[in-house]
Parts: structure tokens; C-alpha cells; sequence
């Protein structure tokens, strides 16, 4: 058995409430006589059950496995503090609505009502069974036995030059007033090898923006990495010649490299963004 708990923001406090009269609203009558003694809830039980914490909705809103650590009763709420499982990576609702029924999800006004449920399943083997398994990690660098996307991160990858510098600041202003952040591998230090520092970046990333002014090796590389982790990558370049012969068949961005180009590529890039954010 595990709770289900579903709110209309992110988990992102460690701390909430829920109205006791939300809780068990689509549950069997033989379940909530599981959990109630002498008419009150038995929190002591509930907060031994593993908890999915979702967000409301069946796209890409992101939900988590945990744990409740403490609860009490204050007049009509439940207020309890919680914390999330480190091995279990942050899920989308999109997989959980797929799969809603071995979920025990009957209803799907669920994904989208303040409650708390307790569902007779298994959490941790239905993890087992549906979400992605293990990947295949290479030798050269390391990456995460899981995915773990930020969702609002954006990464470029561009030749370490100074000619570059008014390009990422105007990619950092266009990612800023589309909702996200960006880095580049040098604002980070995090590993001995910079390669390190790459991967993880990328890997991290929801959008890879890889500037193939100049046929920089090291951004061929890094642009490789980002397609074969499945990224969204987004190639900008000053010289239609500078994307590689097997790329050209991809919608790329071409930009002068005064201050007017570099505004028209932010607009091209702002609206790249946000079709693939899809707004």
C-alpha cells in the first residue's frame, strides 16, 4: 500500500497541509476502515506507508517518492512534514497517467483534485516494473545510473573564447524571460576533468544550445553527447558551412555576429524555446 498524496503546486517545502475531508475521497470502504480508529484518522498507520507526492496534472509536471516523517491533526487539516527518497529519480505525471490503473488511479479526476488516497499496490515494484531501467554508462566519463532533468535547465555549449561572451549573455537573457536558466561548463567546477563537468551538464539539461560557429571539435563533441542522451538540442551558427555535413538536415539557427544579429538570433531562439517548452 502507499499514500498518494495530490496538490496543485510543486512539493517543494518539506512541509503541507490537506483537509481531513480530502482524504480518502475516492477510496473503498474497506480501506478507509483500515485507517480509522474509532472514527479519527490512525495517522500512526498512514505515515508508515510509503507516499507518491504528485503535482496536479498528466503532462510534464514532476511527482516523488518519500516518506511522511511527522503528522498531526489541527482542526480540519493534517499537517505533516515529509522528505523524498534520494534513489528513486523524480517521476512525470505523463508515465503515471499511462500506466493509472496498475496505479490503482480508477478515477482520472484524481490527477487533478487536492486529496490524499491510499491505494493497495505496491509502489516500489510498480517503480520496478515500469520506470526506465538501468542505462548502459560509458568508460570515459560518468553519468547517473537514472535520468534526473531539471526541468527549467538550459546548457550551451560554445567554444571557451571571448568573442562568445555578448552571444551566451544575450542566450541567458532570451532563457531567463522564457522561464529557465542557463550555464555553460565554465561557470561550473565540480569535477577534476572538465569533460566531467560537460557530460553532467548536458545530462542534466532539458535544452542543449550547441554554437557551431568556427567547427569548434570539442562543441561537435558535446553536441554528439547531447543526441545520444536524447536532449533537445538547438544548433546556432554564424556560417551555414560550420554545421556538420550529417547535422544539415536539422532546423539550425543562422546568425551575424554584430549586435543586431545576435538580437534577431535571440528572437529565433526565444521562439525555438518555447515550441519545444510547448506555450
Amino acid at each position: 500500500m502507499f499514500n498518494l498524496i495530490v496538490r496543485s503546486v510543486a512539493w517543494d517545502t518539506g512541509r503541507e497541509t490537506m483537509p481531513t475531508g480530502r482524504v480518502f475521497e475516492y477510496a473503498e470502504p474497506d480501506i478507509v476502515d483500515m485507517f480509522r480508529q474509532d472514527g479519527n484518522l490512525n495517522l500512526d498507520a498512514l505515515t508508515r506507508l510509503p507516499c507518491l507526492f504528485m503535482q496536479e496534472g498528466t503532462e510534464n509536471e514532476i511527482a516523488r517518492v518519500g516518506q511522511i516523517n511527522r503528522a498531526r491533526i489541527t482542526g480540519n487539516e493534517i499537517a505533516f512534514e515529509y522528505t523524498f527518497d534520494p534513489d528513486v529519480p523524480p517521476l512525470q505525471n505523463s508515465l503515471l497517467f499511462t500506466n493509472r490503473r496498475l496505479l490503482d488511479v480508477l478515477n482520472d479526476f484524481e490527477f487533478s483534485r487536492n486529496h490524499w488516497e491510499v491505494k493497495d499496490v505496491d509502489l516500489y515494484r510498480f517503480l520496478l516494473r515500469t520506470i526506465r531501467p538501468r542505462r548502459q554508462r560509458p568508460t570515459v566519463f560518468q553519468i547517473e545510473e537514472h535520468e534526473n532533468i531539471e526541468p527549467t535547465l538550459v546548457s550551451v555549449m560554445m567554444p571557451f573564447d571571448a568573442r562568445f561572451n555578448p552571444v551566451y549573455e544575450s542566450i541567458q537573457q532570451t532563457t531567463t524571460n522564457a522561464g529557465l536558466h542557463c550555464r555553460r561548463a565554465d561557470d561550473i567546477w565540480e569535477n577534476p576533468a572538465i569533460i566531467q563537468d560537460v557530460v553532467s551538464l548536458i545530462d542534466r539539461s532539458r535544452i542543449v544550445v550547441c554554437d557551431c560557429t568556427g567547427r569548434n571539435p570539442n562543441v561537435f563533441y558535446e553536441a554528439g553527447i547531447a543526441h545520444t542522451l536524447g536532449r533537445e538540442v538547438i544548433l546556432i551558427t554564424q556560417s551555414d558551412q560550420d554545421i556538420p555535413f550529417d547535422l544539415r538536415h536539422l532546423r539550425y539557427i543562422r546568425y551575424y555576429g554584430n549586435p543586431q544579429g545576435i538580437a534577431d538570433m535571440a528572437q529565433d531562439l526565444q521562439a525555438r524555446i518555447q515550441t519545444i517548452l510547448g506555450h
